[in-house]
């Protein structure tokens, strides 16, 4: 595999910043990624902020992963609701919020925030803990292209009886009033970023969650991204047959009808695949930002769409009791459910659905 690369753009550091820069950046070296002065070039780039005007790093690749980096003198009272708007308006995967003394808060779009603390350590001891949680999610595969294919069987263009099943299910998962992230969005941001966030995100309607059901042993119709789950109508484009995964290129294959311009599937097909793939008596899937007391959970918060958060979450379905009715933790994010069918999931786990999800 390929040396990967990092750089570091943005902002003049502040003399504390820049000795936490100093300590951080060796870490990255020693976990085989190489410098570059070229972002553009990058795997992964560190943007520095200023709070007042953060400045966005443009990508050029679909793949880079930015977290963007300031300094507080102070901890925020509410780190979330501080550093929320600096994520989207300096469109990182990350933001981090350095206070010294006191630590780092993570800040992430849909898995809330969550802090390295100081706590009297050497700096260096807190940029390693720092390090350790952030390359896995820079370093993580995402599998968020498709590779859309008009071989749908003639007989599926109108859909069928799962498709059918997956549309009502969308409208009962709609009833349930969830959120679409695992905290209240709207009270973070003002009207403007709301927008930036449904437009960049094609966020339209309530976009929570996704859901899909097996046609075979290989394939499964899917929710497509960013649609309300109450107006999943039309095959080939709001509900997707998944029928491959193109490893080498890192892309979703989906079959769909000759002259339907489809949506692209839910980020988190390559989680369903896994699933579906390692569990043959699996029969359906559910993902929403809620929760449910007393189950497993990831413990690292891989973005959503990897392959590594795919893998943690059928390792863990893999683990349970019964693999075939199974619920995950999403950790600070939501829950995926397995059944036999998506009504018998929703029969399930209706009655313990938490609306709002732990930060933890």
């Amino acid at each position: 595999m390929p040396t990967q690369r990092f750089s570091v753009t943005g902002a003049n550091p502040s003399a504390s910043l820049r000795r936490f820069l100093d300590s951080l950046l060796p870490l990255f070296s020693e976990q085989d990624l190489s410098f570059t002065d070229d972002p553009y070039s990058s795997d992964f780039v560190l943007n520095l902020l200023e709070p007042k005007d953060p400045r966005p790093f443009r990508r050029r690749s679909r793949g880079t992963f930015v977290a963007s980096l300031h300094e507080r003198a102070r901890p925020a009272p509410d780190p979330l609701a501080a550093d929320y708007p600096l994520l989207v308006r300096s469109l990182a995967n990350v933001v981090l919020c350095y206070v010294p003394g006191h630590g780092v808060w993570f800040t992430t779009l849909e898995r809330g925030s969550y802090h390295v603390d100081a706590n009297d350590r050497d700096l260096v001891d807190v940029a390693r803990e720092v390090a350790e949680r952030l390359l896995p999610l820079a370093r993580a595969r995402l599998v968020i292209d498709n590779d859309f294919r008009p071989d749908l069987e003639s007989e599926l263009w109108d859909g069928d009886d799962l498709t059918e099943e997956l549309s009502e299910a969308g409208r009962r998962l709609d009833a349930l009033g969830l959120l679409p992230a695992p905290f209240p969005v709207e009270e973070l941001l003002d009207e403007r970023d709301l927008r930036h966030v449904k437009r960049l995100y094609a966020i339209g309607g309530l976009s929570y969650g996704n859901l899909s059901i097996r046609k075979d042993e290989t394939r499964f119709w899917m929710s497509a991204s960013g649609v309300d789950k109450a107006k999943l109508d039309q095959p080939g484009r709001d509900i997707l047959l998944v029928s491959g995964y193109d490893v080498a290129g890192g892309k979703i294959v989906l079959s769909v009808p000759p002259g339907v311009e489809p949506r692209r599937v839910s980020v988190d097909a390559i989680e369903h695949w896994m699933i579906y793939q390692e569990h043959p008596e699996v029969g359906a899937i559910l993902h929403v930002h809620a929760w449910v007391e007393g189950i497993p959970a990831t413990q690292i918060n891989f973005p959503c769409g990897s392959e590594e958060l795919a893998r943690a979450v059928a390792a863990l379905v893999g683990a349970a009791d019964d693999p075939a009715h199974a619920v995950i933790g999403l950790k600070n994010h939501g829950i995926t459910a397995t059944g036999e069918g998506l009504f018998e999931i929703l029969d399930r786990i209706e009655p313990r659905v938490l609306r709002q999800v732990p930060m933890t």
